[in-house]
């Protein structure tokens, strides 16, 4: 039973796993950064209701939303190589795998985050709006000025945990064989047919992170509230 777990394996795991973190962390701020692009853009359509693009954004927020993140990943990695060849006769088998996960997180937050920006402008009431004009601020204007800094503090609480959810996500990339924290774990767990303490030096990360983001987006909902 003792052999199961042992503190020494589980500190000389720790500086082998901590490595690969860069990896991790670019998975969460590409997808954060190029996912908000996206849902604003597909808000922006769903919203404004633009015809064709209205429905296709409709039908992919659908499947982003009503499938398991794994299956995203495994269409992403074995679709875009036979799609690009088919359609493009493009190879991009030779591209670096980190790159289908990057473009299956991007999709997966543009997804889930335009629900949440649509939703928060809609939670804004049309006759604030109304009002902006009647004072001669044009659409864009009193988008910027009375519509957008609302929205971000409804939308602040939703994000925050959507962000929780991405970081948990990323322990996933190592399905399609990148050196993630997760997939660095698997290594060390083959090579010395030890697993416990990886996994739980992991357990325990993601827990930290996860306390560490909902704080920082506590005391951001608070700063916006102030005075509300």
């Amino acid at each position: 039973m003792v052999d199961l777990f042992d503190w020494d394996r589980f500190f000389t795991n720790i500086p082998q796993i901590v490595a690969y973190l860069p990896v991790t962390f670019k998975i969460v701020f590409y997808a954060t950064l190029f996912g908000v692009i996206l849902a604003m853009l597909v808000a922006v359509i769903r919203i404004k209701k633009i015809p064709i693009l209205h429905q296709v954004a409709g039908i992919y927020v659908s499947f982003m939303r009503g499938t398991p993140m794994l299956v995203q990943l495994l269409v992403v990695f074995y679709g875009i190589p036979i799609v690009m060849q088919q359609l493009f006769n493009i190879n991009v088998n030779r591209w670096d795998k980190i790159i289908f996960v990057y473009i299956t997180y991007i999709l997966n937050q543009g997804a889930f985050l335009s629900e949440i920006f649509r939703c928060s402008i809609l939670a804004i009431p049309t006759g604030q709006l109304e009002a902006a004009y009647s004072v001669g601020l044009t659409q864009f204007q009193a988008f910027r000025r009375i519509i957008l800094p609302q929205a971000v503090r409804v939308a602040v609480p939703s994000f925050g945990s959507d962000f929780i959810g991405l970081f948990q996500n990323t322990s996933l990339a190592f399905l399609i064989g990148v050196v993630d924290i997760m997939g660095r774990a698997k290594t060390i767990g083959t090579a010395t047919k030890h697993v416990l303490e990886a996994y739980v030096f992991i357990a325990i990360f993601f827990i930290i992170i996860s306390l560490l983001v909902k704080g920082a987006f506590y005391l951001l909902d608070k700063k916006l509230a102030y005075g509300r």
